[in-house]
């Protein structure tokens, strides 16, 4: 849906927005604002994490104690 903004109005708009949505971010009454402000600039996609490293601890022969 397109609404009939120039481009100042609408960074207005989502300046305001943040405010109010971080200003009492778990208020019932903020979901709606939330929903328009990601329609008016939605989140960027991010890339995948790397998939997750093994780590394993070291085998017991490696690291004897010295008499």
């Amino acid at each position: 849906m397109a609404i009939g903004m120039t481009d100042e109005e609408t960074g207005a708009l989502i300046r305001e927005l943040n405010e109010i949505v971080w200003s009492d971010p778990f208020s019932p009454r903020i979901v709606a604002l939330k929903e328009i402000l990601g329609q008016l600039r939605p989140e960027p996609e991010r890339e995948p994490l790397p998939p997750r490293r093994n780590y394993e601890p070291p085998s017991k022969g490696r690291y004897k104690r010295r008499n």
